[in-house]
């Protein structure tokens, strides 16, 4: 009986997880456990990065009053997926010279924080 108790656990606990996995990644959460620390979202507030609030669609290197990096000032195109998801994978491929250390390779992961900073605004 022990053995049978012990693989019905085990086969539960197995659905459990592969519901789990199954549920697609949360953006908000993603964003602030990856990205809030240097990016803030409330317009007006400063962080170490610029502000995000209205990122999708918004002007590469345009927040007034930040300091970019000269890469910036070549970037003459707006934040969409075609850029935020090659530059959320390797910064310095999309700016020459940035210095975001953030890289996400999980395709998953870029997608639900580029859909959420897209709902955003």
């Amino acid at each position: 009986m022990r053995v049978w108790l012990t693989m019905a656990a085990a086969l539960l606990a197995q659905a459990a997880y592969a519901q789990d996995a199954a549920q697609p990644p949360d953006g908000a959460a993603l964003f602030r456990t990856q990205c809030g620390t240097c990016h803030a979202l409330q317009p007006g507030e400063v962080r170490q990065g610029p502000n995000l609030a209205g990122v999708y669609g918004r002007k590469a290197g345009s927040v007034p009053g930040y300091k970019y990096s000269a890469g910036f000032a070549e970037a003459d195109w707006a934040w969409d997926e075609a850029h935020l998801d090659p530059y959320l994978t390797n910064p310095q491929s999309v700016i020459k010279g940035g210095v975001m250390g953030y890289r996400q390779g999980k395709p998953e992961v870029r997608r639900a924080i580029i859909d959420y900073l897209q709902a955003r605004g």
